[in-house]
């Protein structure tokens, strides 16, 4: 779970930021010019820097993450080796927390220590999954795919129309992109798609008034 997840945060946030950038870079260079040319050079330079720049973003915040979670584990690691009755206890104190009678949440942190006690600790503990840690190159790719098919559609809805409707088209291709993104996340994530696609809509303009 929590590696689809990470591969949706990176995928919506590389999508939306390559519609965006991207629409405000090619609307910017047409306001300026009518060439077509120049329009698809420079919206073409955004998409590459602006995908390049997302991947080597997520790469690199995505193994920050992935080092505390391993840091973390390697922690755990070394206190179960060193104590495994004080760690036993605390798992007991980390279940009983969460509703289990004392003598259950004794017996259950027994078992769950007797079958995986790194799992355990994990789980309960840090709430991390050992055999999911993010993976920073997953999350790289994603977001270098997700920007740049985020950035094609207004650069092809710039540069395909006459230049009067260049603009109308754009927009409107725009938002119409941010609505597919924003229900296609709520879908993924099981998430309720109004609210999704409203802040997915409205979020962008807001910034840019």
């Amino acid at each position: 779970m929590s590696t689809r997840l990470n591969w949706l945060r990176a995928g919506v946030l590389g999508a939306n930021d390559g519609i965006i950038s991207t629409a405000g870079l090619v609307v910017g260079v047409a306001g300026a010019t009518t060439s077509r040319a120049a329009i698809l050079v420079a919206g073409v330079a955004g998409l590459l820097a602006g995908s390049l720049s997302m991947a080597a973003g997520e790469y690199v915040s995505v193994s920050s993450q992935r080092d505390s979670e391993q840091a973390a584990l390697d922690v755990e690691r070394r206190e179960l080796a060193e104590y495994p009755e004080a760690e036993l206890e605390e798992l007991t104190e980390l279940l009983a927390a969460r509703g289990l009678t004392r003598d259950v949440a004794r017996e259950a942190a027994a078992q769950l220590t007797e079958r995986d006690a790194l799992r355990a600790h994990a789980r309960v503990e840090l709430g991390i999954e050992p055999d999911e840690l993010a993976n920073p190159w997953h999350a790289a790719l994603a977001s270098l795919a997700a920007f740049t098919v985020g950035a094609l559609l207004p650069l092809l809805a710039i540069v395909l129309p006459e230049p009067s409707q260049r603009v109308p088209v754009t927009v409107a291709a725009v938002l119409a992109a941010l609505t597919l993104c924003g229900w296609l996340s709520a879908r993924l994530g099981g998430a309720p798609a109004p609210r999704a696609i409203g802040r997915n809509v409205a979020a962008p303009s807001l910034l840019h008034i």
